[in-house]
């Protein structure tokens, strides 16, 4: 039963580093995040807004 846990927070913290980078946030750093908060790390990137593109500006 061990390994199935492993094999599922391993797919969500992937998964979770897809989200971050979608939201202009480091994948590598939300995906060692994730293997040490799981489903905490998912809710804090739902929660957080999406970083602006570097380079753009709103200079509307």
């Amino acid at each position: 039963m061990g390994s199935e846990y492993a094999v599922g927070w391993g797919t969500l913290a992937l998964i979770n580093a897809g989200i971050a980078q979608g939201k202009n946030r480091s994948g590598l750093m939300w995906f060692l995040a994730s293997l040490l908060l799981g489903p905490i790390a998912t809710l804090l990137l739902v929660v957080f807004e999406k970083l602006p593109e570097e380079g753009s500006t709103n200079d509307d």
